[in-house]
C-alpha cells in the first residue's frame, strides 16, 4: 500500500512558475515508476511527466522545455518545477506511482496503480 500526497499548487499568472511536490509513504519500496497526470475541464487525464522503471525520464511534448521533473535522494518525494506557465497548463494534477513487472522484453504489467488527491492549478491573468 502507498500513499501520495501532492502540494504546490495555486493560482498563477500565465508566464509564470510554480513548484509541485509529492510526498510517498507506505510500501515505498515497490514503486518502480512515478510522475504526474494532469486532467484539465473537459478532457481526459494525460501524462505531464514520469521517471520509468530506469530512472529515465518522459515527457508530454506540451511541456518540453517548461517542467522538469525531479525528486530527491531517498526517491520519497517527486516534485515538478512547471516555468512559462500557459492557460492551457490549467488542470488539476495528480502525483502517480506505479509497481511494475516485468513479464516480457519491453513489456510490462501494472501490478498497482496509485494515486493522490490531485492539486489544482490555475494560470489566468
Amino acid at each position: 500500500q502507498v500513499q501520495l500526497v501532492e502540494s504546490g499548487g495555486g493560482l498563477v499568472q500565465p508566464g509564470g512558475s510554480l513548484r509541485l511536490s509529492c510526498a510517498a509513504s507506505g510500501s515505498v519500496s515497490s514503486i518502480n515508476a512515478m510522475g504526474w497526470y494532469r486532467q484539465a475541464p473537459g478532457k481526459q487525464r494525460e501524462l505531464v511527466a514520469t521517471f520509468g522503471v530506469g530512472g529515465s525520464v518522459s515527457y508530454a511534448d506540451s511541456v518540453k522545455g517548461r517542467f522538469t521533473i525531479s525528486r530527491d535522494d531517498a526517491k520519497r518525494t517527486v516534485h515538478l518545477q512547471m516555468n512559462s506557465l500557459k492557460a492551457e497548463d490549467t488542470a488539476v494534477y495528480y502525483c502517480n506511482a506505479k509497481e511494475l513487472e516485468l513479464v516480457g522484453p519491453e513489456i510490462t504489467r501494472t501490478k498497482h496503480d496509485y494515486w493522490g488527491q490531485g492539486t489544482q492549478v490555475t494560470v489566468s491573468s
